[in-house]
């Protein structure tokens, strides 16, 4: 055991299930095995901008079983303002890092435990090694793409809430004689429409990493129809481009895009090209908010544990990791270097083809 006596948590980024289990996992190791006093800053990096300094101290009677239980993040998180380039009020821009690293100083921290996805993690290793901070990673995100886990939190729930989806779904397709279209998150990755679409008996899925034609999803819908069966399950990850190569985004207040779009871009088609009657479902958000899956719990836990026992040997600057059914860790620099996409002739891809599944190529 160190003399570490005070450590600091935080979710940073965008939200999933699960988060709130690592900080409970985190919190009764902490406490139970070495004494220490664990404090939860609020809103991720932004709580440290702030003076005071917004946190809250994490104690064992906070974090009982039904925290675990619980959606979300407790503390709040966010993923706008880098604090190198923090938009201002008169819209310049201010590095206010020293300012993150005056409140890790203010609250006395010997330590700090980052949740979150590569983006944050290339941020918080920035400020850590500016401001000689100690600091432990715990991945987080539903898209499954850091290539140093095989597992991140909230992918298994994400998964498992589109899987959810495509079961209820089919019954109205059946219902309909319809073609169902299921939008799914994945920033640039295809790994929930990959899982969920071969655990939800998609008849076709589309990924960023493999190319598409209309005319070959139309193909298959037609060979469908020809079995005897009156409907069809279409799983499209949100990042998928159109057939001609185009990003489907949308734009928000300030001008931001984001993915979106691209499944009532598919549905149209494919009514088109089969003269099916066609419906699209866009998932969004629900695939974060709901509670966390017993494997995310599960990882969760595990990871919460070893992040803290990581502290406790004075391992910094590095993140913990899924590997061969345990727990390691490795550098964080490792870490977000190792993009994780899917690959065109993995495993998943090949048990998909196998089933008879169509991706589109």
């Amino acid at each position: 055991m160190t003399a570490t006596k005070r450590i600091g948590i935080l979710t940073s980024g965008g939200d999933c299930a699960g988060l709130n289990a690592v900080m409970r996992a985190a919190v009764h190791r902490a406490t139970l095995t070495y004494g220490w006093q664990v404090l939860g800053i609020k809103e991720g990096t932004q709580g440290l901008l702030k003076r005071p300094v917004q946190y809250q101290v994490l104690d064992l009677p906070q974090v009982d079983g039904n925290m675990m239980r619980m959606g979300g993040t407790i503390l709040g998180t966010t993923n706008r303002g880098d604090p190198f380039a923090y938009p201002m009020g008169d819209g310049t821009f201010k590095d206010r890092s020293d300012e993150i690293i005056g409140g890790y100083r203010e609250l006395g921290l010997d330590a700090l435990i980052g949740i979150g996805g590569d983006g944050s993690f290339a941020i918080l290793r920035k400020i850590a090694q500016k401001g000689g901070l100690n600091l432990v990673g715990v991945p987080k995100t539903i898209d499954n793409d850091l290539g140093a886990t095989e597992v991140s939190v909230g992918f298994d729930t994400a998964v498992g809430v589109a899987v959810e989806a495509l079961d209820r779904l089919q019954p109205t397709a059946a219902s309909h004689a319809r073609i169902m279209v299921l939008e799914v998150m994945g920033r640039d990755a295809g790994h929930i429409a990959l899982s969920a679409g071969i655990a939800g008996g998609a008849d076709v899925i589309l990924i960023p990493e493999i190319p598409y034609s209309i005319e070959k999803i139309a193909e298959k819908m037609r060979q469908v129809k020809a079995s005897g069966r009156n409907f069809g399950l279409v799983v499209v990850s949100e990042a998928v481009k159109t057939a001609d190569g185009g990003e489907v985004k949308k734009v928000f207040e300030g001008g931001e895009k984001r993915y979106g779009g691209i499944g009532d871009y598919i549905g149209e088609k494919l009514a088109r090209a089969t003269g099916a009657e066609t419906r699209v479902t866009v998932l969004g958000h629900v695939q974060r908010g709901s509670p966390p899956s017993p494997r995310d719990r599960l990882v969760a836990s595990a990871f919460g544990v070893h992040a803290v026992d990581l502290i406790a040997e004075g391992k910094f600057d590095r993140m913990v990791a899924w590997s061969n059914r345990g727990v390691v860790d490795v550098p964080i620099e490792e870490a977000i270097a190792a993009y994780a996409s899917v690959d065109p002739e993995g495993t998943l891809v090949k048990t998909a083809r196998g089933l008879g599944i169509s991706l589109g190529d």
